[in-house]
């Protein structure tokens, strides 16, 4: 029996799936919405909320500051979106404890049946 996987790999290697969620991440942040399939807009959701959360603890100043810029910045691989997410998208949420996306289902694909869903910041 095949040893179980700890999350979805979404057809391809643990490498290809972390740069998958990376540029998801950093559509959802230039875009603030984007429609993808179900499977991959819930695996993206703690994602982007972990990332939100950095860049909000990125807003206090002090020696970790520059730390936590460096830390989102090697997980989004985009130096423009980086400077979004801490000076634009963060910001915004200084106020809320969580609860920064939603997850609203379309429906299906037409060519393969998929089920569809937006992921968007609230």
């Amino acid at each position: 029996m095949p040893t179980p996987r700890r999350s979805r790999r979404f057809g391809s290697s643990a490498s290809h799936q972390k740069l998958m969620m990376a540029n998801l991440a950093a559509s959802l942040f230039a875009a603030e919405a984007i429609s993808t399939s179900e499977a991959k807009a819930k695996h993206l959701r703690p994602i982007a909320e972990k990332l939100i959360t950095k860049a909000k603890k990125a807003q206090e100043e002090g020696p970790m500051q520059v730390h936590r810029i460096r830390q989102i910045q090697s997980q989004l691989g985009d130096r423009e979106m980086t400077y979004k997410l801490v000076h634009d998208i963060a910001p915004r949420y200084m106020e809320r404890n969580g609860g920064y996306t939603r997850i609203l289902k379309l429906g299906t694909r037409h060519g393969d049946n998929a089920e569809m869903a937006r992921i968007e910041l609230v």
